[in-house]
């Protein structure tokens, strides 16, 4: 598998340290208010990478932090009369109710700030002990002059860097660059003791210290949204290369933005959505759906053409589903057909050329629509035996599952007892050739919020 490397600007092959065990880490939300559609696509991105990978026999472990002490969190906490702590438990029990909406699996750690400060503190004075990091006045600050390789990530030379920065914003600085890792308690803020005194970790220093918790000193994948390349990114390559001498990662992968109807999302702009918002008019499923058929580093451009046209496909998927599931009931037995089976693996080869392609998604989608067209051209063919519907039906859901698409489908297809019996009579009804009956209850499944038609691949049932 080849993946783009934002530090090397090129598609580098995937060379795991232990083999076939993956580590990656991916930086977490702020948890001080609802995810919004930017948000969104990281998790629902490399959510596929995972799944991928595991498909094709790697051992995963993935991170993804919580940032719960930080100066937007405690600004919320002060606006609503509470805690930063409770701000951040509120907005992590609503993160992980919009990413499991996203069919987004959990991480294997989801470390906290608050949860890991000791590691935290170490971290920083191992810095300000080997001379990378320095203290002035209770904050301490990381010394960029000290790490030759600063900006090496963003392609930034350090001239660059210091022309663009503005000047004595903070004269304790040695220098316009240098950033806070540790960060001086004021008046009302939450704090803990060390050794520079009451404070809490500036908010860089936190995934240095904890993706060596949980990963070690390198890591396989790091991964996160574009925005974080400079300055987050670059600063935990500072701080963490500086203590420990090697690569923070082997590969860095970032996904593309979120433009709104071609024009950056922000809040100033009046086009800012929360995913919460999308998904209860379109539903969860279209939102992941609109964030994995483009490719993970493109653009996308948020509009109400492109969920419908989401929609409309998501639906295609599903109607292919059921229809082999009625056509299985109804084939006839029989070995699978070897010409099928053959076009199966065709298609599944695709895919991986696809995926093992820098993670294309795109294509992967399309390898999935060209297998909807040979399946739904099977399903009609009442020749068709069960053995070669069952083998397409079983490569369907492998293909949906590392996309993580049509999560929803036992939960839509349960048809209540009471319209299964009254199908099942109108069946018996239409046998005995007694339309009469057959159309009264047709009329009464259909009070109930059903629809009953009969097909070539055997009764379908829809909900009104």
């Amino acid at each position: 598998m080849y993946l783009y490397n934002t530090m090397s600007r090129k598609k580098e092959e995937l060379l795991p340290q232990q083999g076939k065990q993956v580590n990656i880490y991916a930086c977490g939300p702020t948890v001080y208010n609802f995810i919004h559609i930017g948000n969104a696509r990281p998790i629902c991105a490399f959510d596929v990478l995972r799944r991928y990978l595991t498909w094709r026999g790697y051992t995963v472990k993935y991170v993804q932090n919580f940032t719960d002490v930080d100066d937007k969190i405690i600004k919320r906490a002060n606006e609503e009369g509470s805690s930063a702590a409770q701000v951040a438990e509120k907005y992590i029990a609503e993160y992980k109710t919009d990413a499991h909406g996203l069919n987004v699996m959990d991480a294997d750690v989801h470390p906290q700030v608050t949860t890991c400060m000791q590691d935290i503190i170490d971290f920083v004075k191992a810095l300000v002990d080997s001379g990378h990091a320095y203290e002035a006045d209770g904050d301490v600050y990381f010394r960029t002059a000290s790490f030759p390789e600063y900006g090496k990530l963003s392609k930034n030379s350090m001239e660059d860097l210091q022309a663009g920065a503005r000047i004595g914003v903070d004269e304790r600085k040695e220098s316009a660059l240098d950033f806070a890792v540790w960060k001086a308690a004021k008046p009302g803020e939450p704090y803990w003791d060390s050794p520079w005194g009451k404070g809490r970790p500036g908010w860089h220093i936190e995934c240095s210290a904890m993706s060596r918790k949980y990963l070690g000193d390198t890591l396989d994948i790091h991964c996160g949204g574009q925005d974080l390349i400079f300055p987050h990114h670059e600063n935990e390559i500072a701080q963490s290369e500086s203590v420990t001498g090697k690569p923070l990662a082997n590969l860095w992968m970032h996904n593309g933005y979120i433009n709104v109807d071609n024009k950056k999302m922000s809040k100033s702009l009046g086009n800012f959505f929360t995913a919460r918002e999308v998904a209860e008019k379109y539903g969860y499923e279209v939102v992941r759906y609109m964030m994995v058929q483009a490719h993970y580093r493109s653009p996308i451009n948020y509009c109400v053409e492109l969920l419908d046209a989401c929609k409309a496909s998501l639906e295609r998927l599903y109607t292919c589903r059921d229809t082999l599931d009625r056509a299985i009931a109804n084939a006839p037995a029989g070995a699978a057909d070897p010409d099928s089976l053959a076009l199966f693996d065709q298609r599944k080869q695709a895919f991986i050329t696809a995926m093992d392609d820098d993670l294309n998604t795109a294509d992967g989608v399309s390898v999935l629509f060209d297998l909807v067209r040979d399946l739904n051209t099977r399903s009609n063919d009442p020749a068709t035996t069960k053995d070669t519907l069952t083998a397409g039906a079983r490569l369907f859901d492998e293909l949906t599952g590392v996309l993580g698409l049509l999560y929803n489908r036992k939960q839509g297809n349960e048809i209540p007892a009471q319209v299964q019996e009254l199908v099942d009579a109108r069946t018996v009804a239409r046998k005995a050739k007694d339309f009469a009956e057959a159309d009264r209850l047709r009329d009464e499944i259909a009070a109930l919020g059903y629809a009953v038609k009969e097909t070539r691949q055997g009764v379908e049932i829809t909900k009104l």
